[in-house]
């Protein structure tokens, strides 16, 4: 996991060094979103925002934002050299990097969609992922790490799904007959898998290098955004905004 950091860091620098950020005395603010500033007002109340599990840390840089989702997550004030310098060895610090790295290369022009999507745009979201996956991959066995209640009724209506997730309340719940399992079964599920579809969140709680081998790998949602484009990996995100 570390490796995959230094890439990250080294890629960043190089990007804003040459853009003469690290020179300047820019300050870069994040701070934990309220559900109602993270999500609005979605019609179903079951996403893991409303539920009080995790918060999304967001970072500014010259009015550019940038998210991240986490299980920790605080205050933080500071030059970018700084971050760049930080030693992620926890949550709360990784979601200030990630945060940052999304609010600086949206700045930059490189990406978009850093900020996760509001209301009804998760219920639109899901009706896109299916055909997004048939074009690209056609039908295979999915497994999902993260529960997001929205896709698991959409991927579960047209392919054989399996899915993963950390919350204890979530783990032994059904949705569309599609059991939510523990992190214990997540060797035997990627054996089982053809497709990886795993939430950028893996990216700030350092489980993000278990799904990067042989099998596609989609990731999904607005944390990984800035990563994704440094890496070269595939993201979804049909409604971040």
């Amino acid at each position: 996991m570390n490796r995959l950091f230094d890439i990250l860091k080294a890629r960043a620098r190089k990007l804003w060094t040459d853009h003469g950020l690290l020179d300047q005395k820019v300050l870069v603010s994040a701070r934990a979103l309220s559900t109602e500033e993270a999500i609005g007002n979605p019609e179903s109340k079951d996403f893991p925002l409303q539920k009080g599990k995790e918060r999304l840390m967001q970072a500014d840089f010259r009015g550019s934002l940038g998210q991240a989702f986490t299980d920790q997550y605080g205050s933080f004030e500071g030059p970018l050299d700084k971050i760049l310098n930080m030693d992620l060895n926890n949550n709360y610090r990784r979601a200030i990097f990630v945060a940052t790295l999304n609010a600086v290369l949206r700045y930059m022009g490189l990406i978009e969609k850093t900020i996760h999507c509001k209301d009804s745009d998760p219920s639109l979201c899901s009706l896109d992922l299916n055909g997004y996956i048939k074009d690209r991959y056609g039908q295979r066995k999915i497994l999902q790490i993260g529960y997001q209640p929205r896709m698991v009724e959409a991927l579960s209506s047209d392919f054989k799904l399996w899915v993963i997730d950390m919350d204890p309340s979530n783990i032994g719940t059904k949705v569309n007959n599609i059991l939510i399992e523990s992190p214990e079964a997540t060797r035997m599920a990627m054996k089982w898998a053809d497709i990886y579809f795993v939430t950028g969140t893996t990216l700030v709680n350092g489980t993000i290098v278990d799904f990067l081998g042989d099998k596609p790998v989609i990731f999904y949602g607005t944390t990984i955004a800035g990563a994704a484009y440094l890496m070269g990996w595939e993201r979804f995100c049909a409604f971040g905004r």
